[in-house]
C-alpha cells in the first residue's frame, strides 16, 4: 500500500513494464511463415497457436479476475511473469524437438494463462488511482499491451538475422527457438520489476482537490456498486460483450495476419511481391504504434465525450475504413497502410476504453473481476478472427501466391461483424438498481463480505466513484 505523499503517476509505468511485455503477442506474424516451413504445415495450424493464447487470456481473466483483486496487483504481476516466461521456454522445446504441441502447450496455453492475468492485473489499481480520469489512466497502461510489437518486432527480426545470418527472407526454425529464450529471460526480468513497483491506494484515498460530490452526473455513469457475479446477469454487461467482441474479432485477424498481408496486397503477376520482408516487419510495427497511439488517444478523448459515443466510431467509422481497405488497398501502399493503421488504432481504443465502460456501468466495488468476465470477449474474438482470415486464405491458395482479392471475403465478413456490434452498443442503457450493492451506510468492501470476496484493496467508497466521464 502506498504512503503519503506517493505519487500516482509512478503506477502507470509499472503497468506498462507488465503490458509492454505481454503485448509480444502481437509480433507472431513476424515469425509466422518461418514456424509453417519448419513445422510442414499450414497457416491455419499455426495461427491457431496465437488463437489459443487469445482464449487462454480471456479465460485466466475471468477465472482469475476475483483472485487479482483479492490478492492485490503485486503477486498477479509475478504469476503472470513467471506464467509468460515458461510459456516461451516451453514454446521453444517445442521448436526444438518438432512437437508442435509443445508450442501449442507452452506459448497457448501457459503464455496465454500469463497473458489474462497480467492484462488485467493493473487495471482495477489504475481506476482507483486515477477517479478523475479513468479513461486516461488505463488507456496509459493498456497503450503498453497494444505497443509491445512496436519493441518485439524489430528485436525479433534483429534477433532472427543473429542467430540465423545466412538465411534468405525466411529464417530457420532454430532461430525461432532461440529468440523464444531470449524473451522468457528478458521478459521475466522486466515484469518482476513492475511487479515490485506498483503500490495500491489506502482506503478513502483520493487526488488532491477532486470532489466527486460537485461532479454532474452523466446517464451511464453510476455512483453505485455492482459485484462480478451480478454484473454477468445484466443485459448491458452482455451488449458491451458483443460489440468488443466484434471489434476485437474485426482487428485481430488483421494483426495476426499483417506482415503477409501486406506482401500479398501488392504481388505482381510474376509471383514477387514489391513489398519486402524486412519492410513487411516495420509495418508490423507501424500498427503497433497504431494500437498502442489508439489505446491512449481513443480512451482519454472518450473521457470528453462518453464511452457510448466512441464506440460508435470504432465500429461505425471502422466498417466504412473496411470497405475502403477490401476495395481501394492494393491501389496504393500508403493508402493501404494509412486505413490499417486507423483501423488498429480502433481496435486498441476498443480494448483501454473498455475499463472504463465497465467502471461507468458497474461501479468500482469488483471492476477488475468484472473486467475479467469481459475479457472472454477476447477468448471468443481470437478464435473467430485468425479462423475467418486463414481460413478464407487457406481456400484461395498457399502462402506466397496469394493476392489482395484473396482477402476480400473476408474484409467483408469483418464488416458485418462492426455493424453487428454497432447495433448491440447502442442498445446499451444504465444498470437497473435491482443489481446495485445495498448501501446502508457500509463501505462496499464490508458488504463483500457477504458476496464475492472483494479486495482488500479495492478501493473507494461510493461517495468518491462518480466521475464527468460519460453521457448517454
Amino acid at each position: 500500500m502506498a504512503g503519503p505523499g506517493f505519487n500516482r503517476w509512478l503506477i502507470p509505468p509499472a503497468a506498462l513494464a507488465v503490458h509492454l511485455s505481454i503485448g509480444q503477442v502481437y509480433a507472431t506474424s513476424v515469425y509466422k511463415t518461418a514456424l509453417v516451413q519448419h513445422f510442414g504445415t499450414n497457416q491455419t495450424a499455426i495461427g491457431v497457436i496465437f488463437s489459443v493464447a487469445i482464449v487462454m487470456l480471456g479465460l485466466s481473466a475471468a477465472v482469475f479476475g476475483t483472485w487479482v483483486d483479492t490478492n492485490g496487483p503485486r503477486k498477479a504481476m509475478v504469476a503472470s511473469a513467471v506464467c509468460w516466461a515458461t510459456g516461451f521456454l516451453v514454446g521453444a522445446v517445442g521448436i526444438f524437438t518438432g512437437q508442435l504441441w509443445l508450442l501449442y502447450l507452452g506459448y497457448g496455453v501457459i503464455g496465454g494463462i500469463g497473458l489474462g492475468i497480467g492484462y488485467i492485473s493493473p487495471v482495477s489499481t489504475l481506476i482507483k488511482w486515477f477517479p478523475d480520469r479513468p479513461g486516461l489512466a488505463t488507456g496509459l497502461a493498456i497503450m503498453g499491451f497494444g505497443g509491445g510489437a512496436l519493441i518485439a518486432s524489430p528485436l525479433s527480426t534483429a534477433l532472427l538475422k543473429l542467430y540465423d545470418p545466412g538465411a534468405g527472407s525466411v529464417p530457420s526454425g532454430d532461430a525461432v527457438g532461440k529468440l523464444f529464450l531470449t524473451f522468457a529471460v528478458v521478459y521475466l526480468a522486466y515484469m518482476l520489476f513492475g511487479a515490485f513497483t506498483i503500490r495500491v491506494p489506502a482506503d478513502g484515498w483520493r487526488p488532491a482537490g477532486f470532489d466527486p460530490t460537485t461532479v454532474k452526473a452523466k446517464a451511464l455513469v453510476t455512483d453505485a456498486n455492482v459485484s462480478a457475479n451480478n454484473a454477468i446477469r445484466t443485459r448491458p454487461f452482455w451488449l458491451l460483450w458483443i460489440a468488443l467482441f466484434c471489434n476485437v474479432t474485426a482487428g485481430i485477424g488483421i494483426l495476426e495476419q499483417a506482415a503477409p498481408m501486406i506482401q500479398d496486397f501488392f504481388r505482381q503477376s510474376d509471383g514477387r511481391s514489391l513489398v519486402s520482408a524486412a519492410v513487411a516487419g516495420g509495418f508490423v510495427g507501424l500498427l503497433s504504434i497504431g494500437n498502442m497511439a489508439g489505446r491512449f488517444a481513443w480512451s482519454t478523448t472518450s473521457d470528453l465525450i462518453g464511452r457510448k459515443r466512441i464506440y460508435l466510431v470504432y465500429l461505425g467509422v471502422g466498417a466504412v475504413l473496411y470497405v475502403v481497405l477490401a476495395t481501394l488497398g492494393s491501389t496504393q501502399t500508403l493508402l493501404f497502410v494509412l486505413l490499417a493503421f486507423v483501423i488498429i488504432s480502433f481496435y486498441g481504443g476498443g480494448f483501454a476504453t473498455a475499463p472504463a465502460y465497465l467502471r461507468d456501468l458497474f461501479g468500482t466495488f469488483q471492476v477488475g473481476a468484472i473486467h475479467g468476465r469481459l475479457l472472454t470477449a477476447w477468448s471468443a474474438a481470437g478464435v473467430a478472427g485468425p479462423l475467418i482470415v486463414n481460413g478464407v486464405l487457406d481456400a484461395r491458395g498457399k502462402p506466397g501466391t496469394l493476392d489482395a482479392g484473396a482477402y476480400q471475403p473476408a474484409l467483408f465478413i469483418m464488416v458485418a461483424l462492426l455493424i453487428v456490434g454497432l447495433i448491440a452498443n447502442l442498445l446499451i442503457h444504465p444498470v437497473d438498481s435491482r443489481y446495485h450493492e445495498p448501501r446502508a451506510g457500509r463501505h462496499p468492501r464490508r458488504n463483500a463480505n457477504t458476496h464475492d470476496g472483494h479486495s482488500r484493496d479495492a478501493g473507494l467508497s461510493t461517495s468518491t466513484t462518480r466521475t464527468t466521464t460519460e453521457e448517454a
